[in-house]
């Protein structure tokens, strides 16, 4: 659920009754479960004068309720089953709610549906002057038995009784139109129920012609000022739906309900898709129909999630960093993280940045010439089998340091903390670091580069809005025309990240797989073979670019030019 639309019971509960004070009108959509809540509470356009037009409250009837569930409209749940959506709704919404409470049953079964409703926040209900157990009004055929209005306005009386606050209201539906009693009936009754002191009145119809509730309106305005009194009026125009809601307000309505909209919008789109699928045989067709996942994450509050996780990775996350192999093209003797660039080692300038961005917790995974690699107040484990494996195989012996989501960097790579919040902060689960400028590097490149393909076309501008950062694939014995990217030795790993990649090494490890992508076995391969396998497994790798502020020291030359970037402050690179 989204939290972005919490609110307070007591103060939803104001709402319509707010509104209709200060505007005299409420446009009202239907909503049967939360998605569909969240639709109709979100749901908004900008008009040509720039002003928003959007819905002003829910309504959550029993119709789609109970055809949500499989079920016909006879009031065949139990007030509490109800409950149960309602609580789903108003969990993820912050607009007023009104509800469909049928024919609110006895006296007594009315009086607590009031209580227990206006303690869940709801602003109003509305009961049908129906007999129990009812049946559709908009059901063609179906009897229609309306309850004396002596009786049913002393079951309004005893509902308002039953009220704390002076917000929730009760409203009485007529059903006289549709019973076939015809205007004045319904007159007669608003009348009886305005007199036990209903806080509204909504008449129904389902003629497609509109002149019966225009009449009606009329003459209960009249009814009103007679009384001395003013209530709103409601009007579902279902039937007579191309009356818009400017005529009907024009005409003394208060209260306009789009009452099943967005159940049959559903129930017609998830028909057309099951049949598009079974047509052709696979989903692709359905597509254009469909939301796509991104928008249901982003809607119910995913977005949110991995945002407040980014930021939370700060204090939580982890770093490993992978020192463990040799370099003899550097040192025959002294790991390469620990040999100088200015004041600090290699690893010296990697922890000072990260514990700048507060990424405090750091473990090294260290092998060749070990006991040199001791800066303090880091963590350490030791492959000490680091020449007959690679790096995969350094990184999973951390695997404890792994829980809460960690951050990888390879330990020959330095880079400024820029570098390291462009990873940090993004929001998805497995997150690459990678730089475009490898086909234009100051010095030569003297090894296998790890290059990556994505999603994301090459000299194309993207106008559509969508973020394109998807890695297709990653290797070092990729041709560089298919390639857009160069993988610079940095991952971030979400908790859910890293879960998924403890579970996708050891299901390797326990099949016992030979060859792994590039590598020889699953002991010599590198990070970026288990990156493949995890897309080829459907697990989404995401990117950021880095063009500046990093850099691999590989070589001697490397070296030289680090040692230059650490003077400069690594902002020339």
């Amino acid at each position: 659920m989204t939290l972005k639309n919490s609110i307070l019971n007591e103060d939803r509960c104001k709402k319509l009754n707010s509104i209709l004070s200060e505007r005299g009108f409420a446009r009202i959509i239907e909503a049967h479960n939360g998605l569909s809540g969240l639709i109709g509470n979100n749901a908004s356009i900008t008009i040509e004068n720039g002003s928003k037009e959007e819905f002003d409250g829910l309504w959550i009837s029993s119709l789609t309720d109970s055809a949500a569930r499989g079920n016909p409209d006879v009031e065949l749940f139990d007030f509490h089953a109800r409950l149960n959506t309602i609580h789903e709704i108003a969990e993820v919404t912050n607009k007023p709610i009104i509800v469909d409470g049928d024919t609110g049953r006895d006296f007594t079964y009315f009086e607590y549906m009031v209580k227990k409703l206006e303690r869940a926040g709801v602003s109003a209900i509305i009961i049908e002057d129906k007999i129990f157990p009812k049946r559709n009004s908009l059901d063609a055929g179906s009897k229609q038995d309306q309850e004396e209005p002596e009786r049913f306005a002393m079951k309004i009386k005893r509902g308002k009784e039953a009220t704390i606050s002076k917000e929730f209201m009760v409203i009485a539906r007529i059903e006289s139109l549709i019973a076939g009693k015809g205007l004045d009936d319904a007159l007669k009754r608003a009348r009886i129920y305005l007199q036990a002191g209903v806080d509204g009145i909504m008449i129904h119809s389902k003629s497609k012609d509109p002149q019966d509730i225009f009449q009606f309106a009329e003459k209960y305005q009249e009814i009103c000022t007679e009384l001395g009194i003013k209530r709103p009026l409601i009007s579902v125009p279902t039937a007579y739906n191309t009356v818009s809601e400017k005529e009907l307000k024009a005409k003394g309505f208060n209260v306009v309900i789009h009452a099943n909209h967005l159940l049959r919008a559903a129930d017609k789109a998830m028909k057309n898709v099951c049949h598009n699928i079974l047509i052709n045989n696979r989903s692709f067709e359905v597509d254009p129909y469909c939301s796509s996942v991104k928008e249901i994450f982003s809607m119910v509050g995913s977005d949110d999630i991995k945002a407040k996780d980014a930021k939370e990775f700060k204090s939580k996350g982890k770093v490993i960093i992978l020192a463990a192999g040799d370099n003899d093209d550097l040192s025959p003797s002294i790991p390469c993280s620990m040999l100088s660039l200015g004041d600090k080692t290699i690893l010296g300038h990697q922890t000072e940045m990260l514990k700048n961005v507060g990424l405090t917790d750091i473990t090294v995974v260290r092998g060749f010439a070990k006991d040199q690699i001791n800066l303090p107040n880091l963590k350490y484990y030791d492959n000490d089998n680091y020449v007959e494996t690679h790096m995969l195989h350094s990184l999973m012996l951390a695997t404890e340091e792994m829980e809460e989501g960690f951050l990888v960097n390879y330990g020959d790579v330095i880079f400024d903390q820029n570098v390291v919040n462009k990873a940090i902060n993004a929001s998805e689960d497995i997150v690459i670091v990678v730089d475009n400028s490898y086909r234009f590097h100051k010095h030569e490149v003297e090894k296998s580069l790890a290059l990556i393909r994505t999603d994301k076309k090459n000299n194309v501008r993207d106008i559509s809005g969508t973020d394109k950062n998807k890695v297709l694939s990653i290797g070092t014995k990729m041709e560089k025309n298919l390639a857009q990217y160069e993988f610079i030795g940095m991952i971030k790993f979400s908790k859910e990240g890293a879960e998924n990649l403890r579970k996708v090494y050891q299901d390797c490890k326990e099949k016992g797989v030979g060859t792994f992508h590039e590598a020889e076995s699953l002991q010599k391969a590198k990070i970026t073979d288990m990156l493949q396998e995890m897309i080829d497994r459907g697990f989404k790798v995401s990117f950021v670019e880095a063009h500046k502020g990093w850099m691999e020291v590989h070589s001697q030359k490397d070296y030289e030019i680090a040692k230059e970037m650490i003077n400069n402050n690594l902002e020339n690179n």
